[in-house]
C-alpha cells in the first residue's frame, strides 16, 4: 500500500493495493501490522457505515472526551472528506485538509484523534465506512459549524442547491467557541 501525508502530516491518505481481474476486485481494507508500520497504530473498537444521498453534508463532528481516530473509506459513491485539526498544541491547529474518496479509488483517510470530521456527498448516493478508535459517547459528542469562515473549508458544493444538513449541523456553534484538545 502507498501512504501519503497530507498538508496536515498526521492525516494520511492510504492507497491499498487493489487486485482486479475479470471477476471484479479484492482490496485489503485493514491489516494490523501493515497499518501500524504506516503510522496507524491505535486499536479499533467500533465500525460505522453511513449511507447518504447526493448533496448531503455531514459534520463537522468530534468527541471532546474519548476522542476518536477514524480510518475512513467509501464503499460506493464519492465524497469530499474533511478533517479539521482541533489540537491547540499543534502547529496546524484550526487548519483543515480535504480529499476526495470514492468506491472506485478505494483510497482511505486516516484521521487521528483530536480532529473534527465531516464529508459532502458528490455522487447520487455514497456509502461511507469507518473504523473508530473509541466508542461513540453521546455525552461528549460535539460539532462545529461546517461553513465557519474562521476555518474556511472550500467545500465543492453543488451550486444549484444548498447542502442537505441535519438540524444539528445547521445550528452547530462556530469554531471560535468550540471545545478543543490540548
Amino acid at each position: 500500500m502507498k501512504v501519503t501525508a497530507t498538508a496536515i502530516p498526521d492525516v494520511l491518505v492510504i492507497e491499498p493495493v487493489v487486485r482486479r481481474d475479470e471477476r471484479g476486485f479484492l482490496v485489503e481494507t485493514w491489516h494490523g501490522a501493515r497499518y501500524r508500520d504506516a503510522g496507524v497504530a491505535l486499536p479499533f473498537v467500533q465500525d460505522n457505515h453511513s449511507r447518504s444521498v447526493g448533496g448531503t453534508l455531514r459534520g463537522l463532528h468530534y468527541q471532546i472526551e474519548s476522542a476518536q481516530g477514524k480510518l475512513v473509506r467509501v464503499a460506493a459513491g464519492e465524497v469530499f472528506d474533511v478533517a479539521v485539526d482541533l489540537r491547540r498544541s499543534s502547529p496546524t491547529f484550526g487548519r483543515w485538509v480535504g480529499v476526495t474518496l470514492s468506491g472506485q479509488s478505494h483510497h482511505q483517510l486516516w484521521i487521528p484523534p483530536g480532529f473534527a470530521h465531516g464529508f459532502y456527498v458528490l455522487s447520487p448516493t455514497a456509502d461511507l465506512i469507518y473504523k473508530c478508535t473509541a466508542l461513540y459517547a453521546p455525552a461528549h459528542d460535539r460539532a462545529i459549524r461546517w461553513d465557519d469562515p474562521d476555518v474556511g473549508i472550500s467545500w465543492p458544493l453543488d451550486p444549484t442547491r444548498p447542502p442537505i444538513l441535519s438540524a444539528r449541523d445547521a445550528t452547530a456553534p462556530p469554531f471560535a467557541g468550540a471545545a478543543t484538545y490540548d
